[in-house]
């Protein structure tokens, strides 16, 4: 249900790069688990490693266009993450990034990359097989069909969506994005394709829609395309965040019950995050623990297999968010003391159709 691969971790520094990114952001929340009195001796229940065959380059064509696909695999790779991370600015000058500092090549940052793609495949299986699963790791909603930014190289849920459709894992899915910034990759990959539904709740304004949303040419700028449902939420607003949240949910109800629910649980609308970026929203522990758990009972209450990925986060602080969530969701998947047998009633996992 927790599924945890150290290789699927990354640590920005090695590759001279300075983006506040914690490595050991897992290893505390796992940590926090295992210091639990009721989840400590029943960790071998809860906790998996990586079990699924790697990512192909067939699963990666069924999301991303094949030109991008090629330029990763070839020498054009360290141009490409160089874009995606931001490590120059317009006048060719090196930004966050200083490769006289790097203990390993930029284009082996490639490798984890796909690693991840792999573990959210695999929370997806895990999820659908057992009700619920949480990835520590995933989340790269950037990455649009033909160009990775944001620090998203590929988007992960989407390969692994469409993956999951072409072995009639599943037909229908909701990705339920509340990760600080608009999941503006996923809503153009996702745009003509009724089979997933795509909700974001995110800062109303700042990065990626700091730009015009009209090209010069005419053409919406990728990072404005629609959602299904978008939530856009101010600063000074987050008070409202979580009534909105729940709105949102609701509106869901309008459409087919899906055979998955894949949740973007990035912890970066915390007040403590460390990423400029995301100074326009600041939540606190006790408004992002309402969040987890609205999610978690609405899904729940549907019989809706749920698969979490990890997302944004960054900072020393960027672990505080989940353990929380994640103890109030293995209490009730376990059928754990304190929950009730009424709580537990709910959870009763539905065959896909």
């Amino acid at each position: 249900m927790i599924l945890y691969v150290p290789s699927s971790g990354r640590s920005l520094a090695e590759f001279g790069i300075s983006i506040p990114a914690a490595p050991d952001r897992a290893a505390r929340i796992l940590k926090a688990l295992r210091s639990d009195e009721i989840l400590k001796p029943r960790e071998a229940e809860w906790l998996a490693g990586a079990r699924v065959a790697a990512t192909t380059k067939a699963d990666l064509l069924r999301a991303h266009e094949n030109g991008y696909v090629e330029r990763l695999f070839g020498p054009e790779v360290e141009d490409i993450l160089k874009v995606v991370f931001e490590l120059v600015d317009a006048e060719g000058n090196y930004r966050r990034y200083d490769p006289t500092r790097a203990a390993r090549p930029l284009r082996e940052l490639f490798d984890p990359e796909l690693r991840n793609l792999s573990g959210t495949y695999q929370a997806c299986i895990e999820a659908i097989e057992r009700g619920f699963c949480f990835f520590f790791g995933g989340g790269a909603h950037h990455a649009h069909p033909g160009f990775g930014h944001g620090f998203c190289v590929l988007n992960d849920s989407a390969v692994a969506l469409r993956r999951l459709q072409a072995e009639h894992r599943i037909r229908r899915a909701w990705i339920i994005d509340v990760d600080a910034h608009k999941g503006d990759g996923t809503a153009d990959i996702f745009r003509d394709d009724p089979s997933v539904v795509t909700l974001s709740v995110h800062m109303a304004r700042g990065w990626p829609l700091d730009g015009a949303k009209i090209r010069p040419d005419g053409t919406i700028n990728p990072a404005f395309i629609p959602s299904d449902i978008d939530v856009p939420v101010d600063s000074e607003e987050e008070p409202e965040y979580v009534p909105r949240l729940q709105a949102a949910l609701e509106k869901l109800d309008s459409y087919p019950i899906p055979d998955l629910a894949l949740v973007l649980l990035g912890a970066d609308p915390y007040e403590h995050d460390e990423l400029p970026s995301t100074t326009p929203l600041n939540l606190t522990l006790e408004q992002l623990a309402a969040r987890d758990r609205l999610i978690y009972d609405f899904l729940a209450e549907r019989r809706i297999p749920q698969a979490y990925l990890m997302a944004g986060g960054y900072g020393s602080r960027a672990w505080e968010p989940y353990p929380a969530f994640l103890k109030y969701a293995l209490y009730r998947e376990l059928g754990a003391s304190p929950v009730t047998a009424e709580d537990r009633s709910i959870h009763a996992r539905r065959a896909p159709d």
